[in-house]
């Protein structure tokens, strides 16, 4: 198959691209940034787009059998106005061009992320697929995002939404950050640790998005994450354990809201989200457990 990646050349697209190509696909990713080296390959070609804008990049939606589409601006930045408009336009403006040119081309699957945001801040209940939006900001982007992707089902595109957790892998994600604070001894819980944590390993975000592409009958909206996800306490004290050090030492909220101003509200939502329809589809996780997900990735 060829299939097209927005934001192809990020920590999750690197990682879905390099086990398409594996298999003998081949695959077309944008970015924003100018080539990568992350991806080498005769059947990988990279174009450097901004997608929330149309352009010449739509023609190589002509003959593709598909999209996963990654593209979106981090939210872990300080949220002015203007970055605000970015992480919304790079993720709801994007998924709109994709599937307006998707309708005149028909590609046969469209695969589009979106986030657990989409639930708010929602304390212990726990989050199946068929639980309401929040009325957050995130929760607002979140619902706009998936219904630019829904809409390509109008036009006859298997559409499935990957509403992924907060992906843990070498090389990039959330650990990438943590790790190190952890080694020098000023690592613990955020606040007072008890907001639900919900994570997924690379590996299994991969696995999962190939797994909905080639189960044709698959469609709609997924949970991408671990079927256990724990309290932000648990995930700390994890984490020192794994590693060897103490993980004591908490994150007060206001040092965090000084530093991060309102993107730090997201680092306390409390999100206890389970994967119910992979699961009852018959997808099974590598990593389920956390203590096993993050030994993997700090070895």
């Amino acid at each position: 198959m060829k299939i097209l990646i927005t934001g192809g050349t990020g920590f999750i697209g690197t990682a879905i691209a390099s086990v398409l190509l594996e298999k003998g696909h081949y695959i077309v990713a944008t970015g924003t940034s100018p080539r990568p080296d992350s991806v080498s390959h005769d059947r990988f070609r990279f174009i450097q787009a901004d997608t929330a804008r149309e352009g010449p990049w739509q023609a190589e939606l002509e003959d593709v059998d598909g999209v996963i589409n990654l593209a979106g601006r981090s939210i872990m930045g300080r949220w002015t106005k203007r970055y605000k408009k970015e992480i919304y336009d790079s993720r709801v403006l994007t998924t709109s061009n994709v599937v307006d040119a998707l309708a005149v081309h028909r590609g046969t699957f469209l695969c589009s992320a979106s986030a657990v945001g989409y639930y708010g801040d929602r304390g212990d209940d726990i989050l199946t697929e068929s639980e309401p939006p929040g009325k957050n900001y995130l929760a607002q982007v979140g619902q706009d995002w998936e219904e630019e992707a829904l809409r390509a089902e109008e036009h006859g595109i298997r559409t499935v939404v990957m509403r992924f957790g907060i992906v843990l892998g070498k090389g990039g994600g959330a650990l990438e950050k943590m790790i190190p604070a952890f080694r020098m001894f000023v690592g613990g819980p955020l606040g007072d640790g008890s907001q639900w944590f919900p994570w997924i390993h690379l590996q299994d975000v991969v696995s999962a998005c190939l797994y909905v592409i080639g189960n044709q009958h698959l469609k709609g909206t997924f949970n991408f994450c671990s079927p256990n996800p724990v309290r932000n306490r648990k995930l700390a004290k994890t984490l020192g354990r794994v590693l060897g050090v103490p993980a004591v030492m908490p994150s007060p909220k206001l040092m965090l809201r000084l530093a991060l101003g309102e993107a730090a509200s997201t680092l306390f939502d409390s999100l206890r989200v389970v994967p119910e329809k992979l699961l009852n589809s018959g997808f099974s996780f590598k990593y389920p457990e956390l203590e096993d997900a993050i030994r993997q990735i700090a070895q």
